[in-house]
């Protein structure tokens, strides 16, 4: 074989290992990036699971009246956040929500018991809707992404909803359809992953 021969067969072999070797770093980058997005997507729909569930809804009213139960029942007594920000004794919330649940009474209670603010009303928005305002921070108290993680994950008003009690009956309250373990798992996997919120 001739001198320009092979050297023209052996640029061709380095020419198609590197193209090869590119072809699988391309293969691997888009394996690793779809597997993202997927472990992304999953983790959001666990951790939507429970911020749409009633049991945080219902403190997130876009009316300003707490609602109650699977139904979402206005509050009885007439209570609502415009009362309850007048600062009289017995209109605040906690004049009958303490810090912990009195499962004797049947009244649900913990740590700042309250409404949400407004800017962060979540009733009547699809799940989409409800990332979108819980991260922006013009709506959610001008919170990071790092305070927001906190908050979803460390707040015990937050965390009540897999501990909410009994109701008057004696019955347990509804929980939402994940454990308090599996949500929080899912909220740090979803932040990991760059909390992106997936398209419509």
């Amino acid at each position: 074989m001739k001198k320009s021969y092979k050297i023209l067969l052996l640029t061709l072999i380095v020419l198609s290992g590197l193209l090869v070797g590119f072809n699988v770093n391309k293969v691997s980058e888009d394996y690793i990036a779809v597997t993202d997005q997927l472990e992304s997507e999953e983790a959001f729909n666990t951790m939507m699971d429970v911020i749409s569930h009633p049991r945080c809804v219902n403190c997130h009213p876009n009316d300003n009246v707490p609602k109650r139960g699977m139904e979402g029942t206005p509050h009885p007594y007439g209570r609502d956040g415009a009362t309850s920000d007048l600062s009289f004794d017995a209109l605040l919330c906690a004049s009958c929500h303490k810090k912990e649940n009195d499962d004797y009474a049947g009244q649900p209670g913990a740590p700042h018991w309250g409404l949400a603010p407004k800017s962060m009303a979540w009733e009547g928005l699809t799940r989409l809707e409800i990332a979108r305002s819980m991260m922006n921070p013009e709506n959610n108290g001008n919170r990071s992404p790092e305070e927001t993680l906190e908050h979803l994950t460390e707040d015990e008003l937050v965390l009540w909803a897999f501990n909410p009690g009994l109701h008057p009956d004696g019955t347990p309250r509804e929980k939402p359809p994940v454990s308090e373990e599996e949500y929080v798992a899912a909220v740090k996997k979803w932040f990991e992953k760059g909390a992106v919120i997936p398209a419509e």
